[in-house]
């Protein structure tokens, strides 16, 4: 093995993208080295490039959506040997604060992000803790692994633990990229009826009906409000995810919502958005919750469910490019260029 490895590092001070060699880093106690075959390009690595996110690091290496093969084991790893398939844990809990002192890391405060607080993997090589990987299937494909780690388990526990979705119940997605193209495929596996689709993008829309969606409405049309009513026999939604995070996208989604249905905010940006009178929002008995992330073992149920030809995310992975690519994946993803649901980067 050689002692150094290409990454691209990001720098806070000029929020620069830089391809560098670096050193191939070390497993320690409890840890492996993980030779790195796909990673996914996710808003949130732009959010950083563009402040939306501060800096936890002066310079760090992005990437958190993983996937790959063991290439070391670290001091103390059990279960795993080199050369198994895996995909890493998009974040690892601090093991300092008050939930994670008594045992409860699924909701450590002060959760650690790869690629934010520590080095991710848009590299050759990356560390991950053993005891947040989850082994790969043989038949599932590496690069439909990687987005496994965010991209289709932040919609995963959006639809199951969040929103809770049962079945029978009306589902409305606003914002069918990346993460929201998940969403509506999750929402109907679970049982949601109907699934309908919100985007202006026309092109985007079809394809949500291709993959799952029972109604896909422009939210811009004028008689988008009658659309959905007539939809969900006059119900509106029980269930709304905003997969944008915009201020319209919030509040259009929230006002689409049956009495007593749940408004789930998954898509992030520095806008704030109003729940209205809060006269009005008591009578309505709406629920507004906020959304992040997954549980580790949510990769492990979906690397099953794409394994049996329950999930299909042969469409997922819209483009896969070489490492010193990275600007122009980043570029494409900025501007949706080919309305790409994920692109992947290949070291």
């Amino acid at each position: 093995m050689v002692a150094t490895m290409r990454a691209e590092r990001f720098y806070a001070d000029t929020k620069a993208v830089v391809l560098e060699d670096v050193p191939i880093p070390e497993p320690g106690e409890g840890e492996v080295l993980v030779k790195v075959a796909f990673c996914g390009i996710c808003h949130s690595d732009l959010s950083l490039i563009n402040g939306t996110f501060p800096a936890q690091r002066p310079v760090v290496t992005q990437g958190h959506e993983a996937s790959g093969t063991i290439a070391k084991l670290g001091p103390g790893v059990t279960g795993w040997s080199e050369g198994d398939r895996v995909v890493l844990a998009a974040g690892r809990p601090c093991l300092q604060c008050p939930n994670c002192r008594r045992g409860d890391l699924a909701n450590c405060q002060w959760i650690q992000l790869m690629a934010f607080a520590y080095d991710g993997a848009w590299a050759e090589y990356t560390i991950a803790q053993a005891a947040g990987l989850t082994r790969v299937p043989d038949n599932v494909p590496l690069d439909q692994a990687a987005i496994l780690a965010d991209a289709v388990s932040t919609p995963f526990g959006a639809v199951v633990h969040t929103g809770k979705v049962r079945v029978g119940e009306s589902v409305g997605v606003w914002g069918v990229g990346g993460v929201g193209t998940h969403i509506v495929q999750l929402a109907r596996l679970v049982g949601a009826v109907p699934v309908i689709a919100v985007d202006i993008n026309p092109v985007v829309r079809e394809r949500a009906l291709e993959l799952g969606a029972d109604y896909a409405f422009d939210s811009r049309d004028p008689e988008f409000k009658d659309k959905l009513a007539a939809a969900t026999g006059g119900r509106k939604l029980d269930v709304a995810f905003d997969a944008v995070g915009l201020k319209v996208t919030f509040e259009q989604a929230l006002d689409a919502l049956t009495v007593g249905g749940r408004l789930v905010g998954v898509g992030m940006s520095a806008e704030s958005p109003t729940v209205g009178p809060t006269s009005m929002f008591g009578l309505s008995q709406k629920q507004v919750l906020g959304h992040l992330g997954y549980q580790n073992a949510d990769i492990e149920t979906l690397a099953a469910l794409v394994s049996r030809g329950r999930l299909d995310l042969s469409r997922s992975v819209s483009q896969v490019i070489a490492l010193e690519d990275i600007h122009e994946g980043i570029r494409a993803l900025e501007h949706a260029e080919g309305n790409p649901i994920r692109i992947v980067v290949a070291p």
